[in-house]
């Protein structure tokens, strides 16, 4: 059994906790939390299992990575403290763990990783002997693995476009809901997410792993940005109310310029309530999805939809995305220690886990 913690338990972190005591492979050792109201609780109750697994969250992260941990799964959050999350990440490879996080985007395609944030990875792993795995919890297999793998069942090819479209109305997350995104704010509010060139920092990696798995070269990576108001005053179950006449809906791409044509593209539909922007695609639940589109011949549409967590509807896109995450620890643990992409590690059964439940 490879010793795992869990580090974060938000709504990632609450998934791993889930995947990890599911997986036959893995032994959940630890949790480590952030916050000070969720020391001392069991894994169980923040995974919400419904039942307690007799390991107790710390905010002590020295005494946890003291035991020597085989693999972390690295669930905080890096959108609003990038180089805090990177320190945590290094200190955890450097004490010789397996690493699987969503939070590191600038690696999701590391090898055109800027150079001061790879190399102190790499450091880590020549000092540690750990590995690194980052996908996205967009999710990342949505932008990466799955496209590649429909790609390979069309005769021809002329673009590939993955969309996530999604209501944030139940997402747990206002600070980025509503600052970050700019749900709710005015309409000339300039939410960081949304800055020219953020976008392709941060899905950028991913359109340049595809075009590598196609053995294709990127002229150019373009934006694309369309933004729109409420109508009418909404409320949300968990982040109360989004006032008429603010953002209330985003549509952006994100386009890999192949021969003077986006080829590979990256969309994000995302709403605040289903009334905003109707003639933009929608879900076909009305939820949340995540769609690949194959342009060529035969024309190829996958839609993806996952639900978790009862009400919180954005909990099955997060479940997936940590599927792919602790789903690669045992492969990782069997590998030489390195800094691995979606490209390195296989999409594999789930073998030992049908019918298995977290114990």
């Amino acid at each position: 059994m490879i010793a795992t913690v869990v580090w974060g338990t938000g709504n990632v972190g609450r998934a791993a906790i889930r995947a990890v005591e599911a997986h036959p492979a893995l032994k959940l050792v630890g949790v480590i939390v952030h916050s000070p109201d969720k020391v001392g609780r069991d894994a169980g109750d923040l995974g919400d299992l419904g039942h307690e697994l007799g390991i107790v969250a710390t905010d002590d992260v020295d005494a946890v990575l003291a035991t020597s941990p085989r693999a972390v799964v690295y669930a905080a959050s890096g959108d609003v403290r990038f180089d805090a999350a990177m320190a945590d990440v290094i200190r955890a490879v450097r004490s010789g763990a397996v690493v699987v996080t969503p939070s590191m985007y600038p690696l999701y395609d590391h090898r055109n990783a800027p150079p001061e944030l790879r190399e102190p990875v790499l450091g880590a792993i020549r000092d540690g002997g750990g590995s690194l795995f980052v996908s996205g919890v967009d999710p990342g297999w949505g932008n990466d693995v799955l496209p590649l793998l429909i790609s390979g069942l069309g005769t021809t090819v002329d673009a590939i476009r993955c969309q996530e479209i999604f209501d944030y109305s139940t997402y747990e997350q206002p600070d980025s809901v509503r600052y970050l995104v700019g749900m709710g704010q005015p309409m000339d509010y300039q939410p960081p997410m949304l800055m020219p060139a953020v976008p392709t920092m941060v899905w950028g990696g991913q359109i340049r792993l595809m075009a590598r798995a196609l053995g294709v070269d990127i002229e150019d990576i373009r934006e694309t940005m369309d933004r729109r108001p409420l109508e009418a005053t909404v409320s949300t179950r968990t982040m109360g109310e989004f006032e008429r006449g603010t953002q209330g809906a985003v549509r952006f791409e994100v386009q890999g310029i192949v021969d003077g044509e986006p080829r590979i593209v990256i969309e994000h539909v995302t709403r605040i309530h289903p009334s905003c922007a109707p003639d933009w695609p929608a879900p076909p639940s009305g939820d949340g999805a995540h769609r690949v589109i194959i342009e060529g011949r035969p024309r190829i549409e996958v839609t993806v939809e996952a639900t978790d967590e009862g009400e919180n509807r954005s909990a099955g896109g997060n479940a997936t995305a940590v599927g792919r995450l602790v789903g690669a620890i045992d492969w990782l643990a069997g590998e030489p220690p390195g800094l691995y992409d979606a490209l390195d590690v296989p999409l594999r059964p789930a073998v030992g886990r049908l019918g298995r439940r977290a114990r």
